[in-house]
């Protein structure tokens, strides 16, 4: 499509800004043209970079074309600083140009044909990251999911090898023309997710490919089409050639989407978490505790959209997108499988569930190689998520709320969420006196906090203190004291130098020598 066609547009319909399909699936005509339009008005006004760069590239006699991301990102009306291009330029020609255009360059993906460029802020605007990778045509060895790098030809071919359709459109620089050989703007248009060659050749190639399927549901709220799905579903084992890195690091994109729920059952539907995550698929046949109306899975995406609703702005105590947040939300009730128990009288129960799944999510996220920070703070909310239930049936002393502050220690506002999303019951006044039990808590923990500082409780001795109060060296008797003035903490509250020193010396006079 010419450049002189352009007239930038607001996104409208719906909140992809596409024009809506009918009932048959199929799009207007003058839609599509309008999409395109704005797409590339989009692209014009924040990338004049780009523009710039199309026209180096043509003066040496090279094509350049926007490829990707960047480009059904422009449809959808969102910018993107970073951009990813595609050329018949070799990458030391590439790296040539890029040295002149910007104001640094890498190779760091030389051996797959990428040259990466950054050029500073213009005029006031933004900078301008850039990627730009040699035409290309992957052979895989099915063993493997590491291509072997070929360099291909044409634009056209390059398209072929990737993903999607809707990352299988471009536009070449500078003349702005659209190029969209697989009918990726119509599926942008319906919110389909389809491979632009035949998905069992596209999964074999590349079994990451059927995670991004999962993970573009999430992040664009859309279908996959049946093929994929079908391809999917029968090569889901495919996946396990795949290092756990690549898998963890597309569930994390999944997760931290604006609707995983549907990546999530895209994952569970075909299988693929099996491979993944295969302690959620395993709650489908589970039925909880309130088992009047939902299983333990449906539960579980319930209690994540809930935990999702709860997360914060960038001001708030807990910042949102949250993963570790949401991972506890998804896997907090794991351990119900393996605790299962049928009751006389028809009743189910799942006794100390919450231990058992704390210990099969540590095990779960190391082996998807998370690092360790992440792993203990899932695997403690998911041990203290049952923690607050019992407390609207009787008074929590004092002492109780500050132990359920120390052990959630710094995931307590994340605990305080984890428990709220928690309650899914359609019992509208159980789940009003659960509320209202929670608020009285969060009051009660507030009042503490204030008066005890609570997020740093200690004893009133420390570990010097101690030594020089009982006169005695380093050692296990240190720590034992520094345990049991720590109990006398919890329990009374503040006791002051004075008391806790006395409390010390007693305690010490009945310990055997």
């Amino acid at each position: 499509m010419p450049s002189d066609d352009l007239t930038p547009r607001p996104a409208a319909g719906d909140p992809a800004g596409a024009p809506a399909p009918d009932a048959a699936g199929t799009v207007d005509a003058e839609a599509l043209l309008a999409l395109q339009k704005r797409a590339l008005g989009v692209i014009t006004g924040l990338a004049p970079a780009a523009l710039e760069l199309g026209e180096l590239f043509a003066r040496a006699g090279h094509e350049l074309a926007l490829v990707g991301g960047p480009v059904r990102d422009a449809f959808l009306g969102r910018a993107s600083a970073d951009l990813d291009f595609t050329t018949s330029a070799t990458p030391d020609e590439t790296e040539a140009i890029l040295a002149a255009w910007g104001d640094a360059h890498w190779d760091i993906g030389r051996a797959f044909g990428t040259i990466g460029a950054r050029r500073h802020a213009r005029r006031g605007s933004a900078d301008v990251v850039v990627e730009v990778t040699t035409y290309r045509t992957d052979a895989y060895d099915p063993t493997s999911r590491k291509p072997e790098v070929a360099f291909g030809d044409t634009l056209e071919g390059d398209l072929s090898r990737r993903d999607f359709t809707v990352n299988s459109m471009a536009i070449r620089l500078p003349a702005l023309t659209f190029v969209d050989p697989f009918d990726g703007l119509r599926d942008l248009a319906r919110g389909v997710l389809r491979t632009p060659v035949d998905p069992r050749q596209s999964f074999d190639d590349d079994p990451l490919r059927m995670m991004r399927a999962a993970r573009f549901a999430a992040q664009l709220g859309f279908r996959v089409d049946d093929a994929a799905t079908a391809a999917a579903t029968d090569m889901a084992d495919r996946l396990s050639i795949v290092s756990a890195e690549r898998v963890r690091d597309e569930l994390v994109k999944l997760l931290l989407s604006p609707g995983p729920r549907a990546g999530l059952r895209v994952l569970v539907d075909t299988g693929l978490a099996e491979h993944v995550l295969p302690e959620l698929p395993a709650l489908r046949l589970e039925i909880d505790e309130h088992h009047r109306h939902k299983d333990v899975y449906e539960h579980s995406l319930t209690v994540l959209d809930k935990a999702i609703a709860l997360e914060t702005g960038p001001d708030g105590p807990v910042p949102g997108p949250d993963l570790v947040l949401r991972l506890a939300a998804l896997l907090h009730d794991i351990g119900k499988p393996a605790t299962r128990r049928f009751e006389a009288g028809g009743g189910v129960s799942f006794h100390h569930h919450e231990v058992v799944g704390a210990k099969l999510v540590a095990k779960r996220l190391r082996a998807l190689h998370f690092d360790k920070a992440t792993v203990q703070a899932v695997a403690r909310l998911t041990e203290l998520h049952l923690r607050f239930h019992g407390y609207g049936e009787g008074a929590w002393t004092d002492s109780a709320v500050r132990r359920y502050v120390t052990d959630a220690g710094p995931l307590l506002e994340r605990l305080h969420r984890l428990t709220r999303s928690d309650c899914t019951t359609r019992n509208q006044r159980k789940a009003r006196r659960l509320s209202q039990a929670y608020d009285d808590l969060e009051e009660r923990i507030a009042r503490l906090q204030e008066a005890e500082e609570l997020a740093a409780v200690r004893p009133d001795l420390d570990g010097t203190q101690i030594m020089a109060v009982l006169g005695i060296g380093p050692g296990r008797q240190v720590g034992a004291a520094y345990r049991y003035l720590l109990e006398l903490r919890m329990e009374h509250g503040p006791l002051g130098e004075d008391a806790a020193r006395e409390a010390l010396l007693a305690w010490w006079a009945e310990q055997p020598r």
